[in-house]
């Protein structure tokens, strides 16, 4: 009997995950993004700073205003727009500029805290590690498995060259691509948006593809 859960089971404890993340940070899963904000640590936590300055699109408004006043006087802060003349008739409400509650706010926008992501990094493997521990099946290994040196190679450094040319392409097509199958097949699948969708048939397609090719034809 197989160790691993049932395909249903899988898809409801990753509907769950999604879901609940969705509604704890209020963003997209996703571990591609997370995983390069925590490389670049750094650079991120500087702009982090600077988000947090402006947080407040109120705020950033008034700032604007008296920066604008102090530079160019007091009366530069006054509306600059044209008056209609009284004979022309006002716009229709309906073609008015949507109220400030009724607009996105602009820190729905941004990406989720650094160390959120870092937290959900560390929670994947983590909890890879308790249910390895706890099912008695975790062990070091140093390659790929027999069917990896039978199909691909058996040499330790071709191997390693070879896993690590995959890495960088997958790195390289996942960020290319606006997201990883976790982004865009779980979130974006469930959000219906259109990218999502492509991408995913995209990479299940070649994914099948190169499946085929190596157990039927190579």
């Amino acid at each position: 009997m197989s160790t691993y859960w049932p395909w249903w089971a899988g898809a409801i404890g990753l509907a769950l995950i999604t879901i609940n993340h969705t509604l704890i940070t209020d963003r997209s899963l996703g571990v591609s993004a997370a995983w390069d904000r925590v490389l670049h640590w750094r650079r991120e936590r500087q702009l982090e700073r600077m988000d947090e300055e402006f947080a407040d699109d109120q705020a950033l408004a008034e700032a604007l205003a008296a920066a604008t006043a102090e530079h160019f006087g007091a009366g530069a802060g006054a509306s600059t727009v044209p008056q209609e003349p009284y004979e022309k008739s006002q716009p229709l409400e309906a073609d008015a500029e949507p109220a400030a509650s009724e607009r996105p706010a602009a820190t729905s926008l941004r990406p989720a805290p650094l160390v959120t992501q870092a937290a959900l990094l560390m929670s994947i493997f983590l909890g890879g590690f308790i249910a390895a521990v706890t099912s008695g099946r975790f062990h070091l290994r140093y390659d790929m498995g027999p069917g990896f040196r039978n199909l691909v190679t058996a040499d330790p450094t071709t191997m390693i060259a070879v896993l690590f040319v995959g890495g960088v392409l997958v790195g390289f097509g996942t960020r290319l691509a606006g997201g990883c199958s976790s982004g865009h097949g779980l979130s974006g699948c469930g959000r219906l948006r259109p990218v999502s969708i492509v991408a995913t048939a995209v990479f299940f397609g070649t994914a099948v593809a190169v499946s085929f090719l190596l157990w039927k034809v190579i």
